[in-house]
């Protein structure tokens, strides 16, 4: 079963971590939701989530893909965490799955990964990418990268992750059962 680690921050954004970790739970995706704090962790509109872990009793390494939602403060304070920053380098140095949603792709940026990156971020962001091949698209996948564009993108971002872990078959399926606008 593949496996996701969802990292929380506070003033992460609660539609966009909430929406990844549902769906890849119904995709059997086996997914450990790790906050940067040590109990509940609250969101930009106030939502407080009890992850599954504190970041810092995980192993990033036995995990399929890294997935980061956006918001903020919560990215900003994921961008800051010098540990966070340490996993996304890791990742793709070994040729492993990342993926960042809304604001999340500036950690990515501030990783080091991005040149020449085919991107998406909140619109706010593009000016972060300059040196990236940026996508005014809802979800932009390039090589083991995958990014979205905002909390209205939320679902088919995540569904990008699933045809990826799990094949496109998956993934359609998942969009039936939810009763997706683009299932087949």
């Amino acid at each position: 079963m593949p496996n996701a680690l969802v990292l929380l921050a506070a003033g992460f954004e609660e539609i966009e971590a909430i929406t990844i970790i549902d769906l890849l739970r119904r995709a059997d995706i086996e997914v450990t939701v790790a906050g940067l704090e040590l109990d509940s962790v609250t969101g930009s509109h106030n939502i407080s989530v009890i992850p599954d872990a504190y970041y810092l009793d995980v192993y990033p390494d036995i995990f399929d893909i890294l997935i980061l939602p956006g918001g903020q403060p919560g990215t900003n304070n994921l961008k800051s965490d010098d540990k966070v920053i340490n996993w996304i380098k890791n990742h793709f140095k070994e040729g492993k799955k990342l993926a960042a949603v809304c604001t999340a792709p500036i950690v990515f940026h501030a990783a080091g990964i991005t040149s020449g990156l085919k991107l998406t971020s909140y619109p706010t962001e593009k000016s972060v990418f300059s040196d990236s091949d940026y996508k005014k698209e809802n979800v932009v996948k390039d090589g083991n990268v995958i990014t979205g564009r905002a909390v209205g993108t939320a679902i088919d971002f995540a569904l990008e992750i699933i045809a990826e872990l799990q094949g496109r078959d998956k993934a359609e399926e998942i969009k039936k059962m939810i009763l997706h606008k683009s299932a087949k």
